[in-house]
Order: C-alpha cells, then structure tokens, then sequence
C-alpha cells in the first residue's frame, strides 16, 4: 500500500512486552527485533519489559501503560500460544474498550503462507483501552517480523493510505 509522502510523519510511542518464564534480556530475541524494527521506522519505544506468563502480572502491566498519556502503542510477544501457560490473549481481552478483531485475521492469513496450517495455533489479537493501541503477538522471531512488517509498519505511520491506526489515534477516546 502507498506511503503519501506529502504527509509528514509523526512518530508514536510504543512500549514493548516479553510475557515468559524463561527470557532475559539477554536471550529475549523477538522483543529486540521490535525494537528495532519500531526504532527504525521512527518510532520511539518509551519502554520494554518482561514479565512472566502470569495473567495478574500481565494484566498489572498493560493497565500501567494504558494509564500513561506517554504511551500510544502496546507490542507484546509471547504467551499466545494454545498451552496452560499461555495466557497473553485473555489477559489481553480483560483490558480492551474494543477489540480490534481483522488483527488476528491478517496476523493467521499472512502467517499461513509462511508456516501453513500451523497458524491456526496463534492466538494474536489486538484491540484498544484508554485510547492505546493494544497488539499481542506470538513469541517466535518469525511471528513478530511478520506482524512488523506486514500489518503494523503500515498501519502505525500516519502517512500510509488509504487509512491507518495512527489517524485514529486522538480520537479513541471519542464518545
């Protein structure tokens, strides 16, 4: 889809989470690669953390970043996936206002070119609380470049049309 050049950009404030029990810093891979994929589009990542696959924990965290006007974007990875202790996804829909349900229509279809019928493991979703976009994403360095670079790079600049998430950005809180 067409960038409009004539538009300028306006760069977003994302704040990146890693849900598991086993990640560092140092091993945590796929939040890296948010980073730097926000980083390099413009954006400014405002924060990263990692907390465990506890959905209190992840819960406590989202709300966090929903309460501070310095945050526009939620990207999380890991967690989503079909086991006990994947519970990224319900935490995730206990905070939203509304769910941003094609998300994880596109996340599966693009991903089911890539790894097949696999995808029908994922769990992803997004939605919006409090006026901040939330994403959850699938751990794996494969699932978060594929939602990166198909799905959010576009929809997170303003200059991409025909529409994209940040136009709409000052006016979740409509009532």
């Amino acid at each position: 889809m067409p960038i409009d050049d004539s538009r300028p950009f306006h760069p977003l404030r994302i704040a990146i989470l890693t849900v598991s029990d086993t990640r560092t810093e140092e091993t945590d891979e796929s939040g890296r690669i948010l980073v730097e994929r926000a980083t390099e589009a413009g954006h400014e990542v405002v924060a990263k953390r990692i907390v465990a696959d506890e959905r209190e924990a992840i819960e406590a965290q989202l709300r966090a970043w929903i309460a501070d006007r310095g945050v526009d974007v939620v990207i999380s990875t890991g967690g989503t996936g079909l086991t006990g202790r994947d519970v990224t996804p319900e935490a995730f829909e206990a905070v939203y206002d509304k769910p941003i349900v094609g998300f994880g229509e596109l996340f599966r279809w693009q991903s089911f070119a890539k790894i097949g019928t696999s995808t029908i493991q994922s769990r992803a979703t997004a939605g919006v609380a409090g006026g901040t976009y939330l994403f959850a994403l699938p751990g794996s360095r494969g699932a978060v470049k594929d939602a990166w670079d198909g799905i959010l790079r576009e929809q997170l600049d303003i200059r991409h049309r025909p529409c994209n998430f940040a136009e709409l950005l000052g006016r979740l809180t409509e009532s």
